[in-house]
């Protein structure tokens, strides 16, 4: 059986500086990376980020 995997980097830093406006974003932010990492990716490489910021912080909808 083969397996094929990616490797995937995402500058954080710069996800950061272009969605993370304010403290409570970047909080929000921070969260995601370390309890949420693969919704994270998800949404960053869907262009979804800033539609899920604008909807206000609030990391508790991601909850399982």
């Amino acid at each position: 059986m083969r397996t094929s995997y990616t490797t995937l980097a995402i500058d954080c830093i710069a996800v950061e500086d272009e969605y993370g406006n304010t403290p409570a974003q970047r909080a929000e932010l921070d969260w995601l990376l370390y309890n949420k990492p693969l919704e994270y990716a998800q949404m960053v490489l869907g262009g979804r980020m800033e539609r899920y910021l604008s909807l206000g912080c609030d990391h508790g909808r991601l909850e399982d």
